[in-house]
């Protein structure tokens, strides 16, 4: 989360484990200390590290909640008529007219309270892993391959937090939704279903996340080397590196991204059409049905507002950790 989603600049930490540091000269950092300003400071607490991921997960999916609410309506299989959308915009307006002002941000608060703390391990988990893999590969600079295993390692972890949020959030976004609240929504789940019901898409979710966080690392590291090869203070060059990496990995698995809600969502409409009776579970599955009710376009559905959504939530994640 999507983490999206965030790190700092892994050049200057390839730099400075080996003791060296900048002397800030040519307006290189924010004060022109010796610490590079995209970056914790090197002595910085492993607290510090989880309370700037956690401030930047709760920023990255609160600002741009409205559009992941039309994400993942879009990505319904049989959508009722009166929720069939063409377009972001179109698709807010018509939700704000006919279920009022509010309806899009339902579930937000769930989200809140997973985004905090699974970010907050999750960078501290990447920050820590790139430092560690760095050192191992003895690589004296930025390495992709070391950005590539920590942010796929930190979703490990991630995952295991955020995914009962997602279940509880995605539940609460669709259309007619019966949960009017995240606690009833938890209950039912809980009690109709079982614990097991929250975990239903984790591999799948792990499956999606971990190619999305590799392209999403190792595009943005890219970028940052193209637009501030220096790593001078420019924090607009976080947010073009990050909205345009992020936009690139959310397109990239969308497929997936369509079977995680559908084995979230467990759409009634969907699965009385595919003959499907009790729960759908597996990502072969998933991966089966999807096809069957919408052939290969249904890949693709919501893929529109699933880069909208990634693109400034990415750039705000980024911007917010790495100058926090």
């Amino acid at each position: 989360m999507e983490l999206r989603r965030g790190g700092v600049g892994s050049q200057a930490v390839g730099r400075r484990m080996d003791g060296d540091s900048r002397d800030g000269g040519g307006g290189g950092c924010k004060d022109g200390g010796s610490e590079d300003y995209e970056n914790l400071p090197t002595s910085a607490s492993l607290s510090t590290h989880m309370t700037a991921g956690a401030m930047a997960g709760i920023l990255e999916h609160s600002v741009m909640y409205p559009v992941d609410s039309v994400k993942t309506r879009m990505q319904s299989l049989n959508p009722d008529p009166k929720a069939q959308y063409t377009s972001v915009y179109g698709a807010l307006k018509k939700i704000i007219r006919t279920e009022g002002f509010w309806r899009p941000l339902r579930g937000l608060n769930v989200m809140v309270m997973g985004a905090g703390p699974a970010h907050a391990m999750y960078f501290a988990c990447y920050e820590n892993m790139k430092r560690t893999l760095n050192a191992a590969f003895h690589h004296q600079g930025n390495s992709h391959l070391a950005n590539g295993i920590a942010g796929s390692m930190a979703t490990l972890l991630h995952d295991a937090v955020m995914n009962p949020a997602e279940v509880v959030k995605q539940r609460m976004q669709m259309y007619n939704s019966p949960h009017r609240s995240a606690l009833s929504c938890v209950w039912t789940v809980w009690r109709t279903e079982g614990v097991g019901a929250f975990y239903r898409s984790y591999t799948t979710q792990l499956t999606m996340n971990i190619p999305f966080q590799s392209i999403h690392f190792i595009t943005y590291e890219f970028l940052q080397e193209q637009v501030n090869p220096h790593r001078g203070y420019n924090p607009q060059s976080h947010i073009i590196s990050g909205g345009l990496a992020g936009a690139l990995a959310a397109a990239a698995t969308t497929p997936l991204d369509v079977c995680k809600t559908l084995l979230n969502t467990q759409e009634n409409m969907a699965l009385n059409l595919a003959n499907i009776s009790g729960r759908l579970s597996g990502m072969a599955n998933a991966f089966r049905m999807v096809y069957q009710l919408n052939g290969l376009p249904g890949y693709f559905k919501g893929m529109q507002a699933r880069v909208i959504y990634q693109m400034p939530s990415t750039a705000i994640s980024w911007r917010r950790y790495c100058c926090f």
